[in-house]
């Protein structure tokens, strides 16, 4: 069955005639003219092959740009050096960026990516984007507004690292460009990194961002209401405002051009608000007439933006009705020939070959002692991140209350003196836009420290690491990369200090992150060593890491009694991601554990060596990638396995550790012990629901007597 919109367009344009009208304002001549309607042409095949394809049981993906083929005229008053987050209808952005850099091939490329082929050039057949290494485009996926946070620091990066002498991908006068539409507008993504946008105006820090926003007034089958936009956002402070109709050619690429060069003079964002319409529904499984009059969608079909253009292009004696058509039937011809051509190549064959981005790369690292005088965990931190500002100029460290006052807990103390306040700032309050910035000094190759002040703070930002950094190497094939080190404060047993917010020890939603490392150390030397291993993984291989950092032992000097100094230990040396290390030689139990759980675990460890229970106890270190080739090697040097798990019974890492046992096959008795599957309130409550010393003895004497 033909597509309506495909019908309209040809009854409708072999009626156009001259109309006599004046040639509009702006400077599009004719021969640009044609130029940008050959990328919406193009972009309106896409969708129709897009369809055709998906009927034919040979494509997977049909969210087109039908209604927003006028984002060309966004893609023409940009440069192809302009670094571009794009919405998922920037078909003909994509298009005419293309066209401006020899050598691509854009109209094969998309229909690559809508087969899900593997030699699809930039995800390599792990999903439809609109990705390009050489024409500057980060790839996104499903964008509802996850990526303005990035497209702020991206912004952001453009600036910094010219002020502070790096290279950059992009030019010192460069533009970030992100596209969205009026449904994402409402997000509370968008709405944190516009307000953060707009922020960095107030205070006058330059800030290269063109907003796009294409309101086609509706949301899959939710309505905008009619002026939200222009209400919300036309007339905040720090923020430009800029409307045009995205569907006349004329007035988008004259506006687009006064929004684009406004940005690249004055170095402040801007929000170009784009009037569009959506042609042929949400995507091919989309039934409009189910929520849509036919009213509605004739009144969207009779302002085409094809339409306009083809008005445009008659009107100033570019082309006749004729020439339009026979473009247009000649386009579609280009298309479908293409993908017939695409529709059955290669996809991925295996899970190795589908999971070959999330490889590590980059040196392995080897465990280098570490020597000095010792000192705390804090201590070894700040040294630490010290030592790693000096030595890589492109190290930033950023977040809430890091800088003048040195962090709550004096961690980055001195740093902001040590490295200046351009590399070692403040942020707003806001763990989006604290991570946004990340991912855009990640793309920009520079080095990261996002700090996120407590781990319960982490949840309301988290797709920005599982939905943004961890996915972009995955869908670029590994072209594009966000290296960051996020360092966050977390787990409970601060003293005088309590309370959920400030007590988390939820960690289960990091540890499904394909791809992430995850650090948690508990002593100072492994502190040091495994943030500076953290630090080579992201610089050299390009990595996302999280260093989850135990504030109760941040300040922690003794071990067993007061005035031992057994916590402390010299900073420096590397710890290799993925090794264990490991208490004692004991032959009757492996107590394995993280973090303040070591630390019990050795108090507990020698109460039991006492009562003749000889033990050796595993510090993890390491809760991604687990450390299982060293845990397996000491759980079967006992012959019993305990478990000692501070975060919560389900959802814990307890239940990874016994997984990795029970899949290489460990024939030995196994057990946990754990915190409940409980918020941790305030005060000594928090104890009734907490992992403890005498919680891991008792089980450990359990597990030893009872029968096997």
């Amino acid at each position: 069955m033909p597509e309506p919109a495909d019908v309209h367009f040809l009854e409708t344009a072999a009626t156009l005639a001259p109309s006599g009208a004046p040639a509009p304002p702006g400077g599009l001549t004719g021969e640009r003219c044609l130029e940008l309607f050959d990328a919406q042409l193009g972009s309106r095949h896409l969708d129709l092959a897009a369809r055709r394809l998906q009927a034919e049981g040979r494509g997977f993906y049909t969210i087109g740009s039908a209604g927003h083929e006028g984002n060309a005229a966004v893609a023409a008053a940009l440069r192809p050096d302009d670094p571009a987050l794009l919405h998922y209808r920037s078909g003909a952005f994509f298009l005419e960026r293309a066209r401006q850099v020899p050598g691509q091939d854009p109209l094969r490329d998309v229909l690559l990516g809508l087969v899900a082929a593997a030699e699809e050039p930039i995800a390599g057949g792990r999903h439809k984007v609109f990705g390009s290494r050489p024409l500057n485009v980060i790839p996104q996926t499903s964008t509802i507004a996850s990526h303005l946070p990035r497209a702020l620091g991206v912004a952001f990066a453009i600036e910094r690292a010219a002020r502070l002498g790096l290279d950059s991908p992009w030019p010192r006068d460069a533009v970030a460009v992100c596209g969205f539409g009026d449904a994402s507008a409402n997000h509370s993504t968008a709405a944190g990194a516009i307000n953060a946008a707009a922020n960095c105006a107030y205070q006058g820090l330059p800030l290269p961002l063109l907003l796009v926003c294409e309101d086609n007034g509706i949301g899959i089958s939710v309505r905008t209401a009619p002026g939200w936009i222009r209400a919300a956002y036309g007339a905040r402070p720090g923020l430009a405002y800029f409307h045009a109709d995205g569907c006349d050619l004329a007035d988008a690429h004259a506006v687009s051009v006064r929004a684009a060069d406004w940005v690249r003079e004055h170095r402040r964002p801007a929000f170009l608000h784009l009037r569009t319409v959506r042609l042929m529904g949400h995507a091919g499984s989309d039934v409009e007439s189910a929520y849509r009059t036919p009213a509605e969608v004739a009144s969207d079909m009779a302002r085409d933006p094809l339409l306009g253009t083809a008005r445009l292009l008659v009107d100033s004696g570019a082309a006749t009705s004729k020439d339009v058509i026979e473009l247009y039937e000649a386009k579609r011809a280009e298309v479908m020939a293409l993908a017939d051509e695409v529709a059955g190549a290669r996809r991925l064959s295996s899970a190795a070959e589908v999971m070959a981005p999330l490889r590590s790369t980059g040196p392995a690292g080897r465990a280098e002692p570490a020597a000095g005088e010792p000192v705390t965990v804090a201590q070894a931190i700040n040294r630490t991140l010290g030592e790693l500002l000096d030595e890589r100029p492109g190290a930033v460290v950023f977040g809430e209350d890091v800088a003048r006052k040195g962090g709550v807990y004096g961690v980055t103390r001195g740093l902001m003196k040590r490295a200046g306040a351009a590399r070692v700032f403040d942020t707003i309050l806001d763990e989006q836009s604290v991570l946004g910035l990340a991912l855009g000094f990640g793309t920009a190759g520079m080095l990261p420290v996002p700090e996120i002040q407590y781990l319960a703070y982490l949840h309301n930002a988290l797709d920005q690491i599982r939905g943004e950094a961890a996915t972009l190497p995955f869908f670029s094939s590994g072209r594009y990369r966000n290296p960051m080190v996020v360092r966050v404060a977390g787990y409970a047993y601060q003293k005088g200090f309590g309370g959920h917010f400030h007590n988390d020890n939820a960690v289960a939603a990091l540890r499904d992150i394909p791809g992430l490392v995850i650090a948690s150390p508990a002593r100072p030397d492994d502190a040091a060593g495994m943030l500076r291993s953290c630090m080579d993984a992201a610089e050299h291989g390009g990595r996302v890491c999280v260093v989850l950092e135990p504030i109760a032992l941040y300040h922690a000097r003794d071990l067993y009694e007061e005035g031992d100094g057994g916590w402390l230990a010299p900073a420096g040396g590397t710890v290799p991601i993925g090794r264990a290390r490991t208490y004692g030689d004991g032959g009757d139990l492996t107590i394995a554990t993280f973090a303040n759980g070591l630390r019990m675990s050795l108090r507990a460890a020698r109460r039991l060596e006492a009562a003749g229970v000889r033990c050796r106890v595993v510090d993890l270190r390491w809760l991604a990638p687990l450390p299982v080739e060293d845990l397996l090697r000491e759980a079967r040097a006992t012959g019993a396995v305990l478990v000692a798990d501070e975060t919560r019974r389900t959802g814990g890492v307890s239940e990874g550790v016994l997984a990795a046992l029970a899949d290489a096959g460990f024939r030995g008795r196994a057990a946990r012990v754990a915190s409940e599957d409980s918020f941790i309130p305030l005060g000594d409550a928090a104890y009734h629901v907490l992992l403890s010393e005498d919680a891991i003895e008792e089980a450990a004497r359990s597990m030893l007597t009872s029968p096997r």
